[in-house]
């Protein structure tokens, strides 16, 4: 694993609490991301947006997977995470949330529950391709993406409503 492998954005650091931009009913946009120090040998990244503490009996809730993200790409701009996925980098695919969705879903943690963990990863993969069903999971994917990785960073923020 890169020691150096590191993520941030410039919207938030790691640790902040955020607004109620970025809550699924307002700007509903993925954030800015960028990282450096991959290993020398990741063939693709893949990214994920996670909310552990979501209530669901405890497999929390994914907000966003995509994958076979090219090893050129260090950077998503704002709103990479959209449905359509017009601006995901060329042969990144996204998986569905979920709300059933492709693409990004911002945050909406329960009213009255303590801020919500969202977890930003990028890992770094040994294969240029996950390559899983159209219908897969965001959970498999994730199995499947762990079995890749070689290395990963996160960022999180908090929000709470």
């Amino acid at each position: 694993m890169s020691l150096n492998f590191t993520l941030t954005s410039p919207e938030f650091k790691d640790g902040d609490r955020v607004d109620s931009s970025y809550q699924s009913d307002q700007d509903n946009q993925s954030p800015a991301l960028i990282w450096q120090n991959a290993p020398a040998t990741t063939q693709s990244f893949a990214i994920a947006c996670h909310d552990p503490d979501a209530p669901t009996g405890g497999a929390g809730w994914w907000h966003w997977m995509a994958i076979n993200i090219p090893p050129s790409v260090t950077e998503l701009k704002r709103d990479t995470g959209a449905q359509n996925g017009q601006h995901l980098p060329a042969g990144t695919r996204q998986l569905r949330n979920d709300t059933g969705t492709l693409g990004y879903s911002g945050f909406y943690p329960p009213v009255g529950d303590p801020p919500h963990r969202y977890i930003f990863t990028v890992y770094a993969l040994d294969t240029d391709k996950i390559d899983v069903p159209a219908d897969a999971s965001t959970s498999m994917t994730g199995f499947m993406v762990n079995a890749h990785t070689i290395a990963k960073t996160s960022i999180t923020v908090y929000y709470g409503r």
